[in-house]
């Protein structure tokens, strides 16, 4: 037995040999594994939905990069294979891509190499999707028990990171004696486990290697694209008075930047945990304490409404669309569909109609953007159903962003830079204005904005961009939307004992932007009351009706459909006799304005300008693209004219005209009344409005004779208005 004693190891392969267990677990397993990887291989190769239909087959060829396959499918060709990728879906998955890529080498025929003989054709990762019809589980309910498994959950992306590159092999090299080796990362935030010591065995004389001697060599490594989003819940499902909860998502590969946030989701995908690097000092220590994340394996977006994709629509649906807009009274029919709970307004109906639709949007030789969409300012009393019409637009929109004027600043409703958190650089996160482009945006309280963040919008309505100069980041950012506001007068109701301009309390920059302007006043008329009475009283009986409450949503569904089908297929032009219409009416509207100002002597509140007579145009051709047509015909422009007078016309004569039949007694007051006015006030001091009526009606004045004399006193230039007429300021 000499040499038993010296310093090497003997060992012999027992446990093989034996089969205590081990190594019939092993072999067993690979046996399982070789036996799935061929069930996988035969349902990507052999399911067939009819008669001599491979969906799998012919969607691998027609797009190898990625196969979207139905859980529902994968249960009927063998209801194990579901069950074993629920469980442990992270080790057959795997399986499953592997199984893809070798069925779609065999589909591919031979191509010539480069020698000329026929060899197999190069073929890279192909990625599978799962998706599956079953219900989400609420983003609550995920604890630790659904840790590695596959999971449903659904909700609206609120972030979505820049990609980055995530290795999937990491080349190693030692720094001792130049070994390489590669080591394959776990998917999803995890990292690579490097080993601590080198595999080469030192021969005589040479040092052995050191404890961690390897250096990662990044140029030889293989990189996946990979992107993290945010999902948070959906806002119908989350408890009353909770916080909505968010999650984190790692996609991959050919997900990676499909979502834009704010669509909604639903997503599949293995529960799994990281250690997170940032996180704070009470958890440094807990080495079991872990983060979830979702490694998505397959999403779709949830309803087609909201998404920014091109909306597909079938053929039986374009055939109804066609079959509507052929009708003679297919205007008409479209209108009666718009807010049916609201009584009346039929006018505001039609706007709210043209504005869903939206004219056409030009772009001329040098570039220059004419703006298609139609911004429309309703004006008037509380209790109008003003709100309504903009809560029933924001459902029917395609896009549509609902603020109320009081809480949303310039930087929410244009784009806010935000500093990020973790790598500390600067970025841009859009506002309502830039969310929503290509749809509508709907402000309520539009009168209560701070004048301030109401110049913002500025921009956004006339050109259409928003241009941003703030921390280093200077950009312009697109905002094609249509603007619906909804505003009350400065005293609350409608004065009509008021002029206009008092009446209607914003700068004309903004109210030559608004194509219609519409005054709703709250009209008391009995028949009328009576009917409105009744109509509500029935909305209300019938609300819980619920037989016909799917109907509704239909219907609602029907129109936002049609709104899509239109805005995308339809872009109107006006005809010659329309233009040449078009223009005498123009020139003729605004002789009329002339004349009105040489009798009144004063300016209109509401200006008509050129904006208007491309309101006009834009309206025809919203009109015309109602009923799908590609010309906007003389009818249509007579009826935008109608509208445009009925609207923004009648708001620009309305309230008190001033040199209304004066009497010499009157005269005589108001002149009094500058009097005492100038005795008030100093040249050069101001003095509230508010406070000097009253002094004046205590002094027994009338206050309409007061206002009246400072209308004229304005139109003298001699005094005038400061901080949104609430201060008067006389001048030299």
């Amino acid at each position: 037995m000499s040499g038993w004693d010296e310093g090497a190891v003997y060992y012999s392969d027992q446990a093989q040999v034996l089969g205590d267990g081990t190594g019939a677990d092993a072999s067993e397993a690979a046996a399982t594994r070789h036996s799935v990887l061929r069930k996988f291989k035969e349902f990507i190769r052999g399911f067939e939905t009819s008669k001599n239909t491979f969906p799998y087959r012919e969607s691998l060829v027609h797009n190898p990069k990625f196969l979207a396959v139905d859980m529902e499918d994968l249960d009927a060709f063998d209801a194990d294979l579901p069950s074993l990728l629920r469980s442990s879906p992270a080790d057959y998955l795997p399986l499953f891509e592997t199984a893809a890529a070798e069925v779609l080498v065999s589909l591919k025929s031979k191509v010539p190499g480069d020698t000329g003989e026929m060899e197999e054709p190069e073929t890279g990762d192909v990625q599978i999707l799962l998706t599956s019809k079953e219900d989400p589980v609420s983003m609550r309910s995920l604890g630790a028990q659904y840790i590695s498994r596959l999971v449903k959950i659904a909700g609206i992306t609120i972030a979505a990171s820049r990609t980055k590159a995530k290795a999937t092999y990491v080349t190693l090299v030692c720094r001792n004696c130049r070994n390489v080796k590669m080591v394959p990362c776990r998917p999803g935030l995890g990292g690579a486990i490097v080993p601590r010591s080198c595999d080469h065995i030192p021969q005589p004389g040479e040092e052995r290697c050191p404890i961690d001697p390897w250096l990662v060599v990044p140029d030889r490594s293989k990189y996946v694209d990979q992107q993290t989003l945010k999902l948070q819940e959906n806002p119908e499902d989350v408890p009353t008075g909770e916080l909505p909860r968010n999650i984190l998502l790692s996609v991959d590969r050919h997900l990676v930047q499909t979502i834009v946030p704010g669509t909604r989701l639903s997503i599949m995908g293995i529960y799994s945990i990281f250690q997170s690097a940032n996180s704070s000092a009470s958890h440094r220590g807990a080495v079991a304490v872990r983060q979830p994340y979702i490694r998505v394996v397959g999403m779709e977006e949830t309803n087609e409404a909201n998404s920014r994709g091109p909306a597909a629509f079938t053929s039986e649906e374009v055939e109804e669309f066609k079959k509507i807009a052929a009708q003679p009274d297919a205007y008409k029919h479209i209108c009666s569909k718009i807010a049916p709970s609201i009584f009346g307004h039929d006018d505001v109906k039609k706007a709210v109609a043209c504005l869903l639709f939206g004219g056409s949007r030009k772009v001329l030789p040098d570039g220059v953007k004419l703006r298609g969409d139609i911004n429309v300012l309703l004006l008037g009393d509380p209790s109008t159903a003003k709100s309504q019409f903009l809560k029933f637009v924001e459902k029917t929109a395609p896009i549509a962003v609902y603020t109320s004027g009081k809480g949303s600043s310039a930087a929410g409703l244009t784009a806010s830079v935000i500093r990020d958190g973790s790598s500390r650089e600067f970025y841009l996160e859009g506002g309502a204005m830039v969310l929503a482009d290509g749809g509508v945006v709907c402000i309520d309280e539009f009168d209560k904005m701070r004048p301030e963040d109401r110049v913002a919008i500025h921009e956004a309505m006339e050109q259409q961009t928003i241009s941003i100069a703030k921390a280093g980041i200077t950009t312009v950012l697109n905002s094609r939307t249509s603007v619906l506001a909804a505003a009350n007068p400065p005293s609350g109701r409608y004065d009509d004992l008021k002029t206009a301009q008092d009446n209607i309390d914003l700068q004309t920059t903004i109210l030559s932007r608004f194509d219609l302007i519409f005054i709703v006043k709250d009209v008391r008329m009995y028949s009328q009351d009576k009917i409105i009475a009744s109509h509500i009283i029935k909305v209300h009986a019938s609300a819980n009706a619920v037989s016909a409450d799917s109907k509704v949503s239909k219907e609602e569904n029907w129109l936002k459909r049609y709104i899509q089908y239109c805005r995308a297929e339809c872009h109107p032009r006006l005809s010659e006799s329309a233009s040449a219409l078009l223009q005498n009416s123009y020139i003729t509207i605004r002789q009329d304005m002339r004349q009105q100002a040489n009798d009144t002597g004063e300016a209109a509140a509401i200006p008509i300008t050129v904006r208007q007579l491309e309101a006009i145009v834009r309206l025809s051709e919203a009109l015309a693209r109602m009923k799908l047509s590609h010309v906007a015909t003389e009818e249509n422009v007579q009826e935008a004219i109608r509208l445009f007078t009925v609207s923004t016309m009648d708001a620009a004569r309305s309230g008190i005209n001033q040199q209304v039949n004066l009497t010499p007694e009157m005269a005589n007051e108001i002149k009094q009344a500058e009097t005492q006015i100038k005795r008030r006030i100093g040249i050069g001091n101001h003095i509230s409005e508010r406070k000097l009526i009253d002094e004046l009606s205590r002094m027994g004045m009338n206050e309409s004779i007061v206002r009246r004399a400072l209308i004229i006193m304005h139109q003298r230039d001699e005094v005038e208005y400061k901080r949104e007429r609430r201060l008067i300021f006389r001048k030299a």
